[in-house]
């Protein structure tokens, strides 16, 4: 009976780790989502969203990067998009934003 009781256990620990995991695999793929929709815009209107950037970078390629910071639960959120000659998002990344 006892190891009915810890398999059972086991069992519970790891069905709770799975619906977590689904549940931060569906966030990040909306935050994807929001983010793509950007590509190929403007940078004003990226700065229409999201404002002024918190940091502005210099890319390897000559590109700029605007990064934008937040913060939920004590936890830093960091956005960078990736701006070419043009004024136009060419990229994004999205780090702990949930």
């Amino acid at each position: 009976m006892r190891n009915f009781l810890v398999l059972s256990a086991i069992f519970l620990f790891f069905q709770s780790c799975q619906t977590i995991n689904k549940k931060v695999d569906d966030v990040t793929q909306k935050e994807e989502e929001r983010l793509g929709k950007f590509l190929k815009k403007t940078e004003s209107e990226l700065k229409i969203e999201f404002g002024k950037p918190d940091l502005v970078e210099s890319a390897k390629n000559k590109n700029r990067v605007l990064v934008y910071f937040d913060s939920k639960f004590k936890i830093k959120c960091e956005r960078r998009f990736e701006i070419n000659k043009k004024n136009k998002v060419v990229g994004f990344s999205s780090k702990n934003c949930f």
